[in-house]
């Protein structure tokens, strides 16, 4: 498990590069004190790049390779290719300011995806929101904030929004509670609009909302929302991102994985299909 604290400030690509020299190393029988001495640092240093919160030098990434036997120049291209993207900063550095560092990771994450899963209990997911949505969320979320910084936090999850929309775009899939899309957050005129810019989104072929009934009662995931995200290169691992309060859990062991992915497909199979979505949406917007 990985755990980022507010402050800690490790990238998207650090973490996903940290998680795969650490299997690499565990797969070899390697302590971190071996990695260590062979990268002429010590064992918390191997720690710290493993966790992705500390920057990665080529030299350092390149020798690890070799202690760990990788030969093939496959695979050390990709970890060599992640090595040079986590040392770019994204789109989202602007908003530096207004991010805390632990979701500054999610959203290289999600930049990075293959594809998205989400499950959502209190609000559409925010790459779903129109900007009036946003901003009612965002507005009952910083209570004393200042108009120009609503603002910002606004165009913020619009940017977010974009990658939905270009030509290498991740497959978006959320299952949503119906309590969610009952609360009429910002408004009964804000609330329609929304629903119905989800009905809008579900002819993009790339984006697919499924939607919780109260009449199913109980279910798995009662627990909370989570996201998992999937990334093209298949020797990266799968994440689970688990929002907290103040920080976020970064899950990538594959028995964390699996039981989310199990938790996942069970929601899947008792929530509304595409048709039945569509339906209960409108009949939602009726009932506002």
């Amino acid at each position: 498990m990985i755990q980022i604290q507010a402050g800690s400030g490790p990238t998207a690509l650090r973490i996903l590069l940290g998680s795969q020299l650490r299997k690499l190393r565990e797969s070899k029988g390697i302590s971190r004190d071996q990695a260590g001495q062979c990268i002429r640092a010590s064992e918390s240093k191997i720690s710290r790049m493993e966790l992705g919160r500390v920057g990665f030098k080529e030299r350092d990434v390149a020798d690890l390779l070799a202690l760990y036997g990788v030969e093939d120049e496959e695979t050390r291209d990709v970890v060599m290719n992640l090595v040079e993207r986590a040392n770019e900063p994204g789109w989202w550095h602007r908003f530096n300011d207004l991010l805390p560092s632990w979701f500054q990771a999610y959203v290289g994450l999600e930049e990075a995806a293959e594809r998205i899963r989400t499950y959502e209990v209190q609000f559409v997911p925010g790459l779903l929101q129109t900007k009036e949505y946003a901003r009612a969320v965002i507005m009952a979320g910083a209570v004393g904030a200042a108009p120009e910084e609503i603002a910002r936090r606004v165009d913020l999850r619009l940017e977010r929004q974009r990658i939905l929309d270009g030509e290498n775009s991740p497959k978006f899939w959320a299952v949503i509670d119906e309590a969610a899309l009952r609360r009429p957050i910002g408004g009964v005129d804000v609330m329609r609009g929304q629903i119905q810019h989800l009905i809008d989104l579900m002819n993009q072929p790339n984006v697919t909302i499924q939607v919780i009934p109260f009449s199913y009662g109980g279910h798995a995931a009662e627990g909370g929302a989570f996201s998992i995200l999937r990334f093209a290169d298949p020797d990266l691992p799968d994440i689970v991102y688990v929002e907290q309060l103040a920080s976020a859990l970064y899950l990538d062991k594959r028995e964390e994985v699996d039981r989310y992915s199990e938790v996942m497909e069970r929601l899947c199979a008792v929530s509304t299909t595409p048709t039945e979505t569509v339906d209960l949406l409108r009949q939602i917007m009726a009932d506002l």
